[in-house]
């Protein structure tokens, strides 16, 4: 593995394969002062970057990544805003309850799948009532993982 200044650097590189593998790498160093600098990052035209930098930032498992991770809840691709769910529900900070619920009106129904899994997991019960409002969705995996958070929640 190379050293965390190299890849640092590399998250600036001029090929979108040494970005995101700088990405990766950071993410499995375990070294939290890696989320600025990922952080940083988010700002790469590449989508397949800001995707690994999101799932990088999961894996630290941080609070410091919870601001960068509801700015991607905003992303134009679906892909990545399911990467910042996933990677907001393993940081498993209470300051993301209040964006994932944003995140059950998505117009991308894969989107409000992981929010309703991720606000199950979180245990607030600020998102039972609009976890409920899911029951009324026009898809079948939408209101059955909306049910399951719900349930999770104790209503």
């Amino acid at each position: 593995m190379k050293d965390f200044k190299t890849l640092v650097i590399d998250l600036r590189a001029s090929t979108v394969k040494k970005r995101r593998a700088a990405a990766v790498e950071l993410g499995k160093s375990g070294n939290l002062s890696a989320i600025e600098p990922l952080a940083a990052a988010f700002s790469d035209p590449h989508p397949a970057v800001r995707s690994d930098i999101v799932q990088a930032l999961g894996r630290l498992g941080d609070s410091d990544a919870v601001p960068i991770l509801i700015t991607a809840l905003s992303d134009p691709k679906p892909g990545i805003r399911c990467a910042a769910i996933a990677a907001l529900g393993n940081v498993k900070d209470r300051a993301s309850v209040s964006p994932l619920i944003g995140c059950l009106q998505d117009k991308d129904m894969t989107v409000r799948i992981g929010a309703a899994e991720v606000l199950g997991k979180l245990g607030d019960c600020r998102a039972i009532e609009p976890l409920m409002s899911l029951e009324r969705d026009r898809f079948s995996d939408v209101k059955e993982a909306a049910g399951d958070a719900i349930r999770r929640l104790g209503k």
